[in-house]
């Protein structure tokens, strides 16, 4: 299929007062039309980041260099204003809190009518109307009594439904979900991906679907990204991924889900913690927590490496 989205050799480096932090390093992938793809990895390895590079939603410390080619367009060199009929019109993104990200002085159906009036040009009535029904879509009962709700009003599932009904108010090509599942419980979090799964095939929408949780891809995407201190680490199918991990730091996330039913034995860990990228690291990044490292891997620049049908690997002694 077509791409949709090709990001490639993306950087991002927030300049510090005393030091530069690298958060993204020449990182590439694409997306196809109507494609899910899950970018999964501990907290602070980029995963945000490069979702808020797409959409060009950093900070100004940020430096960014590479390629995001959106339609074969150039997101990263756009002027102002045709990024602003990109960014909520096409490629929309749920993000990781909604309490934060709902305005609490306007109501829901204030906030969602708002991007139907900007993106759509619908008028007050056209607009009231249409996000009463998004609302409806998304499971939000009595949604044209809600829809005057203020978001302290929902509870946390509802305000991420909500969310979910305002970034597909304009039907976009590209929908990012960033952690959409944080801080819910077990059963809203299931409702709200079966919520994203259902949207996303009947609008044949694409979805990036980023998460620390493996389990929460599992049946939602077609490939995984497994990211690891702002590089991807190894990258293929979800039937690959979870069938075949082949990087240590994936085969080490599995080992350390606990297995329902056994009692017995320690829970495995990967020990150390993810390091602060400040300067190029020379070799494989991961090498001083792998338990399979060789020598060569500390001295060599490794890239990723297919091993089979596609799936990319970053390591040489598999």
């Amino acid at each position: 299929m077509e791409n949709l989205l090709e990001i490639k050799n993306l950087s991002v480096n927030f300049e510090m007062p005393d030091r530069t932090v690298m958060a993204v390093r020449n990182l590439s992938f694409s997306l196809a039309g109507g494609e899910a793809l899950g970018l999964v990895g501990e907290s602070g390895c980029g995963k945000s980041v490069t979702a808020f590079s797409i959409l060009r939603l950093l900070p100004k410390q940020a430096k960014i260099s590479g390629e995001i080619l959106y339609r074969g367009k150039n997101i990263l060199s756009m002027e102002d204003a045709d990024l602003k009929k990109i960014r909520g019109r096409e490629i929309a993104m749920i993000f990781q809190e909604p309490m934060t990200s709902l305005n609490p002085v306007f109501t829901i159906g204030y906030q969602i009518c708002e991007s139907l009036k900007l993106h759509l040009g619908m008028n007050n009535k056209e607009a009231r109307e249409y996000a009463a029904d998004l609302l409806d879509q998304v499971g939000i009962a009595m949604a044209s009594k809600r829809i005057d709700s203020y978001p302290h009003e929902f509870s946390g599932g509802m305000r991420q439904r909500a969310m979910i009904a305002m970034a597909l108010s304009a039907s976009p090509s590209l929908l990012i979900a960033d952690e959409p599942t944080t801080a819910l419980d077990v059963t809203i979090q299931s409702q709200i991906l079966d919520l994203l799964l259902k949207l996303q095939e009947e609008k044949k929408m694409s979805l990036i679907l980023i998460t620390h949780d493996l389990g929460v891809v599992s049946n939602v995407v077609d490939r995984v990204a497994i990211m690891y201190a702002g590089e991807i680490a190894e990258l293929g199918t979800t039937e690959q991924i979870f069938n075949t991990p082949m990087y240590p730091y994936t085969v080490g996330l599995f080992n350390s889900i606990p297995q329902i039913g056994k009692t017995e034995g320690k829970l495995s860990t990967i020990p150390g913690s993810v390091p602060t990228v400040t300067e190029a690291p020379k070799g494989c990044i991961f090498y001083p927590r792998c338990d399979k490292r060789i020598e060569e891997c500390s001295v060599s620049n490794i890239e990723l490496i297919e091993q089979k049908d596609m799936h990319l690997v970053r390591c040489i002694n598999i």
